[in-house]
């Protein structure tokens, strides 16, 4: 029996921002009445109280003083200005621009100073703002590039700023000394190496923990000490860490073992449970550490906010959002060998009855991402309803994917992206040999670079993929960086070519210029406001199939952008690409 796919999409999720300063309430996102809007919600439990009802999605954080910072953009076009929620439920302006960025808000743990990332030197390159939440003053670090701010120490001296590298997988941390306006580089490394985008301050603002896979192939959780101004390893795995906590030394270490979730507190070591195999995300701590609140969802369990006593070690969901109805089914991770003998992750659900079944392929976006067994609003509510239409799904983390090391992340950087859309082949080979699949069904569904990935099967691979579904989608990788925002660019242009040295070699593999090897049908969806991926692809892709008779659906959200954040939005497209597939297959 077919489930409802309008009930799956609608299932409201919810995940925690923070913590009030008394630490008895949590602030958390929610899009239970159809965008994410910001609620709060006791820690032991409760029902949500809506704070905000604005026309576009939002977040923020508790503000040390107890008021409520809200971060909001405008159409999706992720140009986020900062406000304070009024006591009358308004916004009152707190930094705000709406030609610029401002995102990635700090606040220290007595409320002195809020830190936030900037472009508005020059509307490309990231600076950062430290602004005196008393007076409205504001000192500027010009860190340039692409920049975030990691973390403020809790005495409010320093602020530690991310800034990606030149390179594929290669970033930097630079701490910024408030008394003294000095900028000091923390992270001299040699070759590429990561480091998290959130550090975590000790107490005594002496030293700060941060993950990076730098002299190793997976991420470890180190400690910076201010007096030394020496790196030391706190915990390491034979997989990927994150840490997690807040502005007074609380921390949690996140583990990604194969996809899936492990939980633990650094300071005991205690392994938090989790209610079934899944995924934990937007880890907070409350203010004596004697709380950890979490997101937690897997393949059938949208997110739900769970808490974590500390001294008692037991966890409390604390947000009763009523599920899916139906049966939801979990999928099998396997591994299939790629032309060249390296082993592609892949996780694969099958319906019930009998197959053998059409599968639907779904590429994730990235390229430097993961495919993980979460309910994710882009596709987890679509996977479950195709599978109780009959269709198999199969998600392969083709290589280039985070999660497995370093050496696996940079095998499809520039001159190696064709290898990435080989795996795509050899995962079809890989089906077509279980009897359950129908391989000459086979579909490919993507979104951003699974769009590009969607594209390049159906344009180098005409022969053995029945149809596309991709979203906001990279036709052509020149002409996606010659329009991208030009903030995005450089960041881009590390991972796809340099338009000065590899434009031939990014024409050649763009689909878009070999649009006359697609045959079969496509489906396309793209936000208008998209600042990441120019709608001009979906359009150009869309025209010049049309031109040549193939068939070519194109939907543009006048109000969306690089993402479908609306629930109403997202329920008209998945519908009209399943009313689709049904068509087509």
């Amino acid at each position: 029996m077919s489930l409802e796919l309008r009930e799956l999409i609608s299932a409201p999720l919810a995940v925690p921002l923070s913590f009030s300063p008394d630490g008895a309430t949590l602030l958390v996102r929610s899009d239970r009445t159809g965008s994410m809007q910001l609620y709060t919600v006791p820690v032991a439990g409760g029902e949500l109280q809506q704070l905000t009802s604005l026309d576009e999605p939002a977040t923020g954080l508790f503000l040390p003083d107890g008021r409520v910072l809200v971060e909001t953009d405008a159409g999706g076009n992720e140009r986020t200005q900062l406000y304070v929620l009024g006591e009358d439920g308004a916004l009152e302006p707190l930094v705000v621009d709406p030609r610029f960025m401002h995102e990635t808000p700090h606040v220290d743990a007595g409320g002195e100073v809020l830190a936030y990332a900037t472009n508005r030197r020059n509307g490309v390159d990231f600076d950062v703002a430290v602004r005196s939440l008393a007076t409205g003053d504001e000192q500027m670090f010009e860190i340039g590039g692409y920049s975030f701010v990691a973390g403020v120490s809790p005495d409010a001296r320093y602020v530690v700023a991310m800034q990606l590298g030149a390179a594929s997988g290669d970033s930097d941390l630079f701490l910024l000394d408030r008394a003294t306006g000095e900028i000091e580089h923390v992270t001299p490394h040699e070759p590429p190496a990561e480091y998290g985008e959130v550090v975590v301050w000790a107490d005594d603002s002496r030293s700060f923990l941060a993950a990076t896979d730098a002299g190793r192939e997976f991420a470890a959780i180190e400690r910076y000490d201010l007096s030394t101004r020496e790196w030391t390893t706190v915990a390491e795995d034979t997989w990927n860490l994150e840490v997690a906590g807040d502005s007074a030394g609380h921390a949690v270490e996140i583990a990604n073992v194969d996809g899936y979730s492990r939980l633990r507190v650094l300071a005991s070591g205690e392994e938090v449970t989790l209610p079934e195999p899944g995924v934990v995300e937007s880890v907070v701590c409350s203010p004596d550490g004697r709380r950890v609140a979490f997101a937690f969802s897997s393949l059938v369990s949208p997110h739900a906010v769970y808490v974590h006593d500390v001294e008692r070690r037991s966890s409390t969901k604390v947000t009763d959002l009523p599920p899916p109805a139906g049966e939801l089914l979990h999928a099998e991770l396997y591994r299939y060998p790629s032309f060249d003998g390296e082993e592609i992750p892949v996780f694969l659900f099958t319906p019930a009855g009998e197959g053998p079944f059409p599968v639907v392929v779904t590429v994730h976006g990235g390229p430097e991402s993961q495919w993980r067994p979460l309910w994710g609003p882009s596709f987890a509510p679509l996977t479950q309803y195709l599978l109780s239409r009959g269709y198999a799904v199969a998600a392969p983390n083709v290589r280039g994917s985070s999660g497995y090391g370093k050496r696996y992340v940079h095998l499809d950087d520039v001159r190696l992206r064709p290898d990435s859309v080989a795996d795509l082949a050899s995962l079809h080979s890989w089906l077509a040999e279980r009897p359950e699949i129908d391989a000459s069904r086979a579909v490919l569904y993507g979104r951003s670079y699974g769009g590009y990935m969607v594209l390049a099967g159906l344009a180098f691979q005409p022969e053995l993929w029945a149809a596309g579904i991709e979203a906001v989608g990279l036709g052509n990788l020149v002409t996606f960086l010659e329009r991208t925002s030009e903030y995005r660019r450089a960041a881009r242009e590390r991972e796809y070519g340099s338009l000065a040295d590899d434009r031939e070699f990014m024409l050649e593999i763009s689909p878009g210029n070999h649009v006359d090897r697609i045959r079969v049908p496509l489906f396309v969806q793209h936000g208008r406001n998209d600042p990441r991926v120019p709608v001009f692809e979906s359009e150009t892709i869309h025209r010049q199939l049309n031109e040549r008779g193939i068939r070519c659906e194109l939907v543009i959200y006048e109000d969306e952008g690089h993402m479908i954040q609306k629930v109403p939005n997202r329920i008209d497209f998945f519908t009209r690409a399943v009313d689709f597939l049904d068509e087509v297959l």
